[in-house]
């Protein structure tokens, strides 16, 4: 394999080798001034910190969604499954409004949005954001979990969703 400077590297060339990286998916979801506000990150991270209990996602400065999604007063992070596989262009589409149509969802007491037969989901607050280059890293606390070992989640790899294989 041929080591490539980063100064040599156009963004689609990184955008190929980052997305070499298998990942999961996962939608953020809260409330905002009654609206429902969702946005799909395939940088989530958890095991931040157990105490307090931390996950974390990187979110592009670009984005027209996080100025508003970050006003809500708590977050739903959903970890996509394989049943939301053809989904994940929806929830991700430049239609905001359309983004959750048809999608089964509950809305918590907090605003909170949880997307139904997910693997995982955790209702959170924002803890901190730091900025870093062309994206925020947002850390959140985790208020409550939900695991359901029954459903398989969605891995994000190559740009485009993959089932795991075991």
């Amino acid at each position: 394999m041929t080591m490539i400077p980063t100064t040599d590297l156009d963004a689609t060339e990184l955008r190929k080798a980052f997305s070499a990286f298998p990942t999961g998916v996962v939608a953020l979801a809260g409330t905002v001034d009654r609206e429902p506000i969702v946005l799909v990150a395939s940088s989530f991270a958890v095991g931040v910190s157990q105490d307090p209990p931390l996950v974390m996602f990187a979110v592009q400065h670009s984005s027209t969604t996080w100025p508003v999604l970050r006003e809500a007063p708590a977050l739903g992070v959903s970890v996509l499954g394989e049943q939301q596989a053809d989904a994940i262009r929806q929830l991700s589409s430049k239609d905001k409004a359309a983004r959750l149509a048809g999608v089964s969802t509950r809305v918590l007491p907090t605003g909170a949005i949880l997307l139904d037969a997910t693997p995982v989901h955790f209702e959170c607050t924002i803890e901190n954001i730091h900025r870093a280059g062309d994206h925020d890293i947002v850390v959140l606390r985790i208020v409550s979990v939900g695991i359901d070992h029954s459903i398989r989640p969605i891995i994000w790899h190559m740009s485009s969703c993959t089932r795991i294989v075991v």
